[in-house]
């Protein structure tokens, strides 16, 4: 029987499993990997007290940092959790790797995952020209025209991340403004390699073996356009991991977990959760920090009082 169990391995993991671990609770940490969606970004540039690292490097050392903690912390990964179910006076936690652990309390830190488009197309060239990771993939597109579907950071940046790579990027944006970061933004308005398209609804991915061009909408005029491009990365926010516990706390529209802002505390007495698979308003690494750390110190007065 576990004191607490933690389910994740990005910022909020780590910051709630140090706190339990210095708090000499015992404490399992289940994670399907380390370091959350920033582990695809090439230069981190705003965790705090650090000027610059990759996202590899963080994912490295949040992990190394709750390894320290080895008589606290039991580690599985890579497993992924599949389902939590009430059980006496704690709960059950299945994994798709056939574990099930008793525990007594969970803090839910599992983050989120890439949104798609859902348009003809896109799974056909997955691979294939379709890319989700701009760091991973843009070497890749060198010479090409390439697409990028998304004008909020993550668009942004893989923007960014394009241009000593790709001829000519094209950002498609489905409103009519731009939802990043000014300085971001303004290095991207400011690239003569850049072209923005604003209120374009995305229709089809057209392709060969390869990716040929990307069909949109311009949702002012209504005509119907197609981008002749060799690549297009997808950058359209995140779906909350929170499928596992659906039926075990209460939800909101886009599927993100309801807290107590103040606690972090959710609709089931005993579990608790962190950064982006919650209502949290700004998803960022350092609030995911720190709100895992508030699940941590919530997690212990419940059980000091029990």
């Amino acid at each position: 029987m576990y004191d607490v169990t933690i389910i994740g391995g990005g910022p909020a993991a780590a910051g709630a499993a140090v706190y339990v671990a210095r708090k000499k609770l015992k404490t399992l940490l289940i994670a399907g990997e380390f370091g959350g969606q920033s582990i695809v970004s090439a230069d981190v540039q705003n965790w705090i007290g650090t000027k610059s690292l990759s996202g590899f490097d963080l994912a490295k050392n949040l992990e190394e940092h709750i390894r320290n903690y080895p008589e606290e912390v039991e580690i599985k990964a890579p497993e992924l959790a599949t389902k939590i179910s009430k059980k006496g006076s704690g709960f059950l936690v299945e994994t798709d790797k056939g574990g099930a652990y008793d525990t007594k309390t969970v803090i839910i830190t599992s983050g989120a995952r890439r949104r798609k488009l859902g348009i003809p197309g896109e799974e056909e060239f997955n691979g294939k020209g379709v890319a989700y990771c701009s760091t991973c993939d843009a070497p890749l597109f060198g010479g090409k025209d390439v697409a990028v579907v998304g004008g909020g950071n993550a668009g942004l940046e893989a923007v960014v991340d394009l241009f000593p790579y790709a001829s000519k990027v094209y950002l498609l944006e489905y409103s009519d403004g731009l939802k990043g970061d000014t300085v971001t933004q303004e290095r991207v308005k400011n690239s003569e390699k850049v072209h923005i398209i604003f209120n374009a609804e995305t229709k089809e991915v057209k392709g060969e073996k390869f990716v040929t061009g990307l069909a949109y909408k311009d949702r002012v005029s209504g005509e119907e356009k197609t981008l002749s491009v060799g690549g297009i990365f997808v950058e359209i926010g995140s779906v909350p991991n929170s499928e596992f516990v659906k039926d075990l706390v209460e939800l909101n529209k886009a599927g993100e977990i309801l807290i107590d802002h103040k606690t972090a505390a959710t609709s089931c007495e005993g579990i608790w959760a962190a950064g982006d698979v919650t209502d949290e308003m700004y998803k960022q690494n350092n609030i995911s920090a720190g709100d895992g750390v508030k699940a941590a110190l919530s997690a212990y007065s419940y059980l000091n009082k029990k």
